[in-house]
């Protein structure tokens, strides 16, 4: 039973470390947040952890930013920008995502849109102005 509540308070700091940052952070970059609250927690665990809240739909996926995979607790549609110099990823809720791409994409393409993902890339301001 121990071991079982062990895993339960890993598992929910997880996912509290995923909703309390907006670094959209990798599996790496979570279990360091974490460590020092739960210097047991093994990379194995946030990795499995991170997969069962994807499957669950508490969190996505950004794909991954120079090769390392990148999350979001911030599951509705919305904007990112990722920086090419630095890694940054940077919501922007300002910007809407258009209805009309997915609408346009079952039209052209004669599929069933589930969700969309629109990032942009290029320089964040501190990178641009450095």
């Amino acid at each position: 039973m121990e071991g079982t509540t062990k895993q339960f308070k890993k598992r929910n700091a997880i996912l509290a470390c995923l909703q309390q940052t907006h670094a959209h952070p990798s599996a790496e970059m979570v279990h360091d947040m974490l460590r020092a609250s739960h210097p047991d927690i093994s990379l194995a665990t946030v990795y499995r952890n991170l997969t069962r809240f994807k499957q669950q739909g508490l969190i996505q996926s950004l794909g991954t930013v120079n090769g390392v995979e990148r999350f979001d607790a911030n599951t509705s549609p919305h904007v990112h920008f990722v920086c090419n110099c630095c890694d940054a990823v940077i919501d922007l809720p300002q910007i809407e995502v258009p209805q009309s791409l997915g609408q346009d994409t079952e039209k052209y393409a004669g599929c069933r849109v589930q969700g969309c993902q629109l990032t942009f890339t290029g320089l964040c301001g501190k990178c641009a102005n450095s």
